[in-house]
């Protein structure tokens, strides 16, 4: 029976360490900082010919307004939005009513050689922001939207 209670003891412990070593909590900091080193790489990669103006209104993410104005297959595209607008967004989680909001021409920047190249990157590099964030969902679509451009 001794054995057996320091058995289930060491088996706690064990998994006690582990669960605490494998859950690295990012701080809203660090998240600002890494989505701000992407913007500052990939600031001049968009064509803003054409842009749209958007406020954001009450109920909004980045997700729906890209749906809204790029198409109900495109939510992914958020962070072209993101990009443009980066003066305004460090955390697109972080929207709020009343922000002003540059809505680039998608089409335009996918259909220029030079700048789809560079959105490839941009994606790219947004997606390793997202996986900092611990959100695999939205890594992953990034990801796939960097692999097909």
């Amino acid at each position: 029976m001794k054995k057996i209670s320091y058995v289930l003891i060491s088996l706690c412990l064990c998994f006690g360490i582990i669960s605490c070593s494998s859950t690295k909590e990012v701080s809203q900091e660090q998240v600002n900082a890494a989505f701000e080193e992407v913007y500052d790489e990939f600031a001049k990669i968009l064509i803003l010919d054409g842009a749209k103006n958007y406020t954001v209104e009450s109920g909004d993410n980045l997700s729906s307004i890209a749906k809204r104005m790029y198409g109900d297959d495109k939510g992914y595209y958020f962070p072209v939005i993101m990009l443009a607008s980066s003066a305004t967004i460090l955390d697109p989680d972080l929207i709020q009513p009343g922000m002003q909001l540059t809505i680039p021409d998608l089409n335009k920047n996918l259909a220029n050689p030079v700048a789809k190249e560079k959105l490839k990157d941009y994606f790219k590099e947004i997606a390793s922001v997202y996986k900092k964030k611990g959100n695999a969902t939205v890594q992953g679509a990034l990801l796939d939207i960097s692999k097909s451009l």
